[in-house]
């Protein structure tokens, strides 16, 4: 397939290469942030690819960005598909944030998707979602090539990136206006995710803050880019979790969107993970038996037969 790079080895991509660079992105606000990412990177550095069939930088649109890597089980066919986006606060993050969770996945039987989309401030929301949508009808439309079966589609993120899956899964007019079949999504699975961008008083110099004078394009878009404001009429089963020790904003609106949709048709969970905060949500899933892979693997038996 035109735009597909493959291989079963280890390689450092581009965006390894870009992090090395502190003029690619901006940097990262903190330092448990810059932690965070040196550990998922060097943990996709030192993936292993037994029993994986990698394809690497698949072409879904004309920006760098608008890339992603597949993560299938060896002679996989028909196999469920996990969407999954990378975190950094819209701003930052690379694909490869997700990788290490491929072995995991392909040990329940289930193909890794792991997309880029642009950044802001250089291109500030609804950019990132709109590539969302991209990237997930080019799955669909090729996911047969991938061994997966394009009705068993999954989703779910880190942090920007459960944001930018919950918005996906729940903006369903949007998903018909690009041609996306909504009965394709079977699932939505978002960890830590920011559900309601709206804030009255932003503090200065904040990360609330920042929502309004980098991420958004316009910031009257606070509703309209929240999926909390779109949880009416929801048919897709939502597993939510957030940290113990996540920020406030992210455990309230968690818990907020899960009163809403509790009230709708879709089954819906929400999960606190005791004892993690919002990086370690994503970091505790290196090990195999970590709670939300066990929360995937009920979903995959009772959602997805």
């Amino acid at each position: 397939m035109p735009g597909i790079s493959s291989s079963n080895e280890v390689c450092m991509s581009d965006e390894d290469r870009a992090l090395m660079d502190p003029d690619h992105q901006m940097r990262l606000p903190f330092s448990e942030a810059e932690d965070y990412a040196r550990q998922v990177m060097r943990w996709s550095r030192e993936l292993p690819t037994e029993g994986l069939d990698v394809q690497r930088d698949v072409m879904y649109g004309p920006h760098r960005l608008h890339r992603y890597d597949v993560f299938s089980p060896r002679s996989a066919r028909n196999a469920p598909v996990l969407v999954f986006w990378h975190g950094g606060g819209w701003t930052n993050g690379y694909r490869s944030y997700v990788s290490f969770m491929a072995p995991h996945l392909a040990r329940l039987g289930c193909v890794l998707v792991a997309p880029s989309y642009r950044l802001a401030p250089t291109d500030k929301l609804p950019a990132g979602y709109e590539d969302s949508l991209a990237a997930l009808r080019h799955v669909i439309e090729h996911a047969r090539s991938y061994g997966a079966d394009p009705q068993r589609i999954l989703l779910g993120g880190h942090s920007a990136g459960a944001h930018l899956a919950a918005l996906v899964a729940l903006r369903r007019v949007d998903l018909r206006r690009v041609g996306i079949p909504a009965d394709a999504i079977r699932a939505c699975l978002p960890i830590s995710g920011i559900m309601d961008l709206h804030h009255p008083q932003p503090p200065a110099q904040s990360l609330e803050e920042r929502v309004y004078s980098m991420v958004l394009g316009d910031p009257r878009d606070d509703a309209l880019m929240s999926p909390l404001c779109w949880a009416a009429g929801n048919t897709i089963p939502f597993c939510l979790s957030y940290g113990e020790f996540d920020s406030a904003r992210v455990r309230i609106s968690n818990q907020r969107l899960a009163v809403l949709l509790a009230h709708q048709l879709g089954k819906s969970t929400v999960f606190a993970e005791p004892g993690l905060g919002h990086f370690a949500t994503h970091t505790a899933l290196q090990q195999p038996d970590a709670p939300w892979y066990l929360r995937l693997a009920r979903l995959l038996q009772e959602e997805l037969q």
